[in-house]
């Protein structure tokens, strides 16, 4: 240490306050506890630790007692939970996205998906699976010009309406799987963390153009 230094530390020597700035506690400095006059023991250590109150927050985290809700959270077989609705092209590309509460049942949830494409133009297919097994969905989507390809369900009592021409094109399923799949890779859109929807919504947004950007 040079000689300017030394003497820019010399001048706050004089200033510092011992009580104060002695850090450990009078019994680990001198088991005696013989100290002079002029230094005073340190205060006693609290007695407990105070811990913050439900409901309110320490610094660093908020606690509250009751369950945690939020928009868009329905009740499954499987427990609550919230449906992300995913539209791509034949390439997987994302062209739309919407969540809604896992409870209604997805053949409600198509109509509003195709509402919230980022593209004008109209689709001519749209391959679903099994859940989208509905006739009066062919009908309503049969006069927006869009053929809904989709097997028949197990259980289904009424005659088929589709044949096994247009279900070649069911292979493809597999790229909107390959589509959702990449969404997951990013951990915050894997567990709902967000209470608000409109947050969780715009992170799938914000996957879908990370998506499209890596894409091309």
């Amino acid at each position: 240490m040079g000689v300017n230094q030394w003497c820019t530390l010399e001048r706050f020597t004089h200033t510092l306050s011992i009580p104060g700035d002695v850090l450990a506690s009078t019994p680990r400095l001198e088991p005696k506890r013989a100290f002079p006059d002029r230094l005073a023991p340190t205060a006693p250590p609290p007695g407990g630790i105070e811990i913050a109150p439900l409901g309110r927050g320490n610094g660093r985290r908020n606690v509250f007692p009751s369950q945690k809700r939020g928009l868009c959270v329905g009740k499954t077989k499987r427990g609550k939970g919230t449906k992300i609705m995913l539209l791509v092209d034949g390439r997987g590309t994302p062209l739309g996205v919407d969540i809604a509460s896992a409870s209604p049942a997805e053949v409600n949830l198509i109509e509003a998906l195709l509402n919230k494409r980022t593209v004008r133009k109209r689709p001519q297919r749209l391959i679903y699976d099994k859940a989208a097994d509905s006739d009066p969905l062919r009908k309503r989507l049969a006069k927006r010009c869009i053929e809904l390809i989709c097997p028949h369900r197990s259980s289904r009592k009424r005659p088929a309406t589709q044949d096994g021409r247009p279900l070649r094109r069911y292979k493809r399923r597999w790229k909107i799987e390959r589509s959702i799949s990449w969404l997951f890779n990013y951990r915050r859109l894997v567990v709902r963390y967000e209470r608000h929807s409109l947050l969780f919504l715009g992170l799938l947004e914000l996957a879908c153009a990370f998506t499209i950007l890596k894409r091309f």
